[in-house]
């Protein structure tokens, strides 16, 4: 446990960091799972939509360094790729 008062202080924040990082990671997954469902659907705009979303949220939790640029970078590529195959 920290000592000094500023050490509590840099604990706290941390721990509140993590769970809001956590919360957008879970929903990140939560949102490529429901993607990938429905591309196996007949529906393709329903899955264009989805990967704008998907697509919507990679570029915000990126652009507050929750996950990496050259990650979401990779993923919005693949999510594109496979856009434009299920369109082709």
């Amino acid at each position: 446990m920290p000592i000094q008062k500023a050490s509590f202080k840099s604990l706290r924040q941390s721990k509140k960091r993590h769970l809001r990082n956590l919360a957008i990671k879970s929903e990140l997954k939560t949102k490529t799972k429901k993607f990938i469902a429905s591309l196996t659907g007949s529906d393709t705009q329903a899955a264009k939509t989805g990967a704008q979303e998907l697509i919507k949220r990679l570029n915000k939790a990126k652009s507050k360094g929750i996950i990496h640029k050259r990650t979401a970078s990779r993923k919005i590529s693949r999510i594109m790729k496979k856009v434009s195959k299920l369109a082709a």
